[in-house]
């Protein structure tokens, strides 16, 4: 007896340990659930958009706490009443579906709780008694493997709801366009009657099935005593007729961009606020009603502190070829729109000041004459003056002071991607000569919101806080905040400085030929920028900047969180006067270059400058550039005259490193002389 019990007890040990091996041998195959829908959302959990899967299926992953309880009480009682009591199988239901099959010669029940389907939801298969048993076995290594709500949660992601819809989520916004946590008791009923036939019942094609399928249900419910029958009456009173309705599209080019890298299911927080997106469609759709359909409208609204993108618009109305275009990176001409960091840097390198004069009048520089947009001249005005008005010719002899080789540089070295239609730095850039893209452009407007300091725009939250870089320092800033607050407002806009109660600094920009209207703004707390243009790039006379982009920017300013217009700290640095006459005598007026002895500009005197190698193998060519003097001028390097076009700029190729002497001789004979370093290249890897 003793040996028959060990026996026994052996064997069945033998058997559970077999059955331990295969569990884990052959586990549920997860690849459906985990294979779902991939979700792009705002900070507070609103869809933003969601993609099908590689299959075409909306999937959407769903727990059990993200529906309206209704819905789930509804759900246990029609499929599952003991789904808390029973280890994933029912006996009494399986045995009183075997039962009827007996009786009836074929299946009346499959006796099948809520697990059972799952494993079916997860390896679909025929009906049949193999399947069945395959049911049950998969049930019971998810119950070991799962709780019941991440049961729960793997149906109310996988049942049918008809046609390429799985899972209650997707059906809850598919046919009613909410959350399945806003569920009436009728629309809940429904969705519990769908699954059993999800085809047949469908109520967008067979509303009268679908409506005598919730009413059987609710009828057997309340024979059963699941229900009270005040529920069903209510959840039966109105007949079913919807039509399917199409999935949240909003801020659709953004989602695409954050999901274009995410692995399929992904569940992607994006840093758009729901209500600020809401109230700038509105305000986008009111500022385009009416215009040429084919014409774009690009805009993002920033939070400078944690330099967040908050909202985002990019369309060309809803028949546009170009409707599903990221509008906002999209490189275009920027017009007068980089002027602010042209002067910044002369700000920062001391040599302006907002009230240095500057002259505005004919220039010609080795042939190119830029002129005024009203084709008028000026005479003596202050930088401030220049700036507010947007005057080309002072921002190219500020440009010309600062270098178009670095003004290009420190842009780039700040993260904003430029192109230079000619391949080269000119001092055309200042006034629209250059790529770049909304994101970039609003980006370093962000920066002087914040000191000068720049740093990357977010769009996923979640992501800490961006690496800054001195774009341009505190003083620089503090002067441009007060020379864009205090422009002229467009027509029909109040002074920036008053507006909404908050203080808003502002540029816009026109490209050439109107085909690229463009303007930023930013308070304290936002930086709005906008784009607006036809998508291919023609002409519209008439649209530029202050008439078509600044009103939008204000309009928009105008739908975000109020903030108090308290007046930015002046840096120790900052030199404040509003007389030119009190200026250091260097800062008063503006040089100009044609009257100063040439010099070497870039690299500076005492510099080391690090040379590269082309793919090749040879030094690449360093570029020499000059400032003032009269041209045409001669360039001299370590003793020997060099051929070039007379003009500022030479590409000169050395021939190892050492010390480099070069000399610069004008038009008029006047000469300078200067030293610096080239050091030996990095060796490659």
């Amino acid at each position: 007896m003793r040996r028959t019990a060990l026996w026994v007890a052996g064997s069945i040990a033998a058997t559970a340990a077999l059955l331990a091996v295969l569990d884990l041998a052959f586990p549920p195959d997860m690849t459906r659930y985990r294979v779902a829908s991939t979700e792009v959302v705002a900070r507070d959990g609103t869809l933003l958009r969601a993609f099908t899967t590689r299959d075409g299926t909306w999937r959407l992953r769903t727990d059990a706490g993200q529906v309206e309880p209704r819905y789930v009480t509804l759900l246990l009682a029609a499929e599952d009443r003991h789904f808390r009591d029973y280890p994933g199988v029912d006996p009494g239901a399986l045995a009183r579906a075997a039962g009827q099959w007996i009786a009836n010669g074929h299946i009346v029940s499959g006796g099948s709780t809520i697990t059972m389907q799952v494993a079916r939801l997860l390896e679909p298969h025929r009906r049949s008694v193999i399947g069945k048993l395959h049911d049950i076995v998969r049930a019971i290594q998810l119950e070991r493997r799962y709780s019941k709500d991440e049961i729960l949660g793997i149906y109310l992601t996988l049942a049918p709801f008809g046609g390429n819809l799985e899972g209650v989520r997707a059906a809850s916004l598919a046919y009613f366009g909410k959350d399945p946590a806003h569920l009436t008791d009728a629309e809940a009923a429904l969705l519990v009657a769908l699954p059993q036939s999800p085809t047949r019942r469908r109520p967008d094609r067979h509303p009268q099935a679908a409506t005598r399928a919730r009413y059987r249900l609710l009828a057997r419910l309340t024979a059963a005593g699941a229900i009270d029958s005040r529920l069903a009456a209510e959840a039966s009173e109105f007949p079913v007729a919807v039509d399917r309705r199409a999935f949240p599209f909003t801020a659709a080019q953004f989602a695409a961009g954050l999901s274009r890298h995410a692995a399929p299911g992904a569940h992607i927080v994006a840093t758009i606020d729901a209500g600020i997106q809401s109230r700038l469609q509105t305000a986008v759709a009111r500022a385009t009603d009416g215009l040429d359909p084919k014409v774009g409208v690009a805009v993002l609204v920033v939070e400078n502190r944690g330099r967040a993108i908050r909202a985002f618009a990019s369309g060309t109305g809803p028949d546009s070829a170009g409707a599903f275009l990221d509008l906002t990176m999209t490189r275009r001409s920027p017009g007068s729109a980089l002027k602010p960091f042209v002067y910044g840097l002369a700000f920062d390198g001391l040599m302006l000041h907002p009230e240095t004069l500057i002259e505005d009048g004919p220039l010609d520089v080795a042939g190119y004459e830029p002129q005024n947009f009203d084709r008028e001249w000026h005479g003596p005005v202050t930088a401030r003056q220049a700036l507010q008005q947007s005057l080309n010719v002072p921002a190219i002899r500020v440009l010309e002071r600062v270098g178009p080789d670095r003004f290009v540089a420190r842009l780039r070295q700040s993260g904003a991607v430029v192109r230079l239609p000619s391949g080269k730095p000119g001092l055309a850039v200042a006034l629209g000569g250059v790529g770049i893209n909304l994101r970039d452009l609003t980006m370093l407007y962000a920066a002087l919101a914040n000191d000068g300091k720049v740093a990357p725009l977010a769009s996923e939250e979640g992501t800490g806080a961006p690496p800054t870089h001195t774009l341009i320092g505190e003083t620089a800033a503090y002067y441009l905040r007060d020379i864009l607050q205090r422009s002229p407002a467009p027509d029909g806009i109040v002074s920036p400085y008053l507006t909404q109660g908050r203080a808003i600094a502002f540029k816009t920009g026109t490209s050439y030929g109107f085909r690229d209207a463009w303007a930023v703004g930013y308070s304290d707390a936002y930086t709005v920028g906008v784009w607006v243009g036809r998508v291919e790039g023609t002409p519209r006379p008439g649209a530029y900047g202050r008439n078509t982009a600044a009103p939008l920017v204000f309009d928009i300013f105008g739908i975000l969180p109020p903030e108090d217009a308290v007046p930015h700290p002046k840096p120790s640095e900052a030199i404040e006067t509003a007389n030119t006459g009190n200026l250091p005598i260097a800062l008063r007026r503006l040089s100009d270059g044609s009257a100063t002895r040439p010099h070497l500009f870039f690299p500076p005197a005492a510099a080391t400058v690090d040379l590269l190698r082309q793919s090749n193998g040879e030094l690449s060519p360093v570029m020499l550039r000059a400032q003032g003097g009269k041209q045409p001028l001669r360039w001299i390097v370590n003793g020997e005259p060099v051929r070039s076009d007379g003009g500022a700029e030479l590409e000169w190729r050395p021939d190892g490193p050492g010390f480099v002497h070069v000399t610069i001789i004008d038009g008029n004979d006047r000469s300078s002389h200067s030293i610096f370093r080239l050091t030996k290249p990095a060796s490659a890897d």
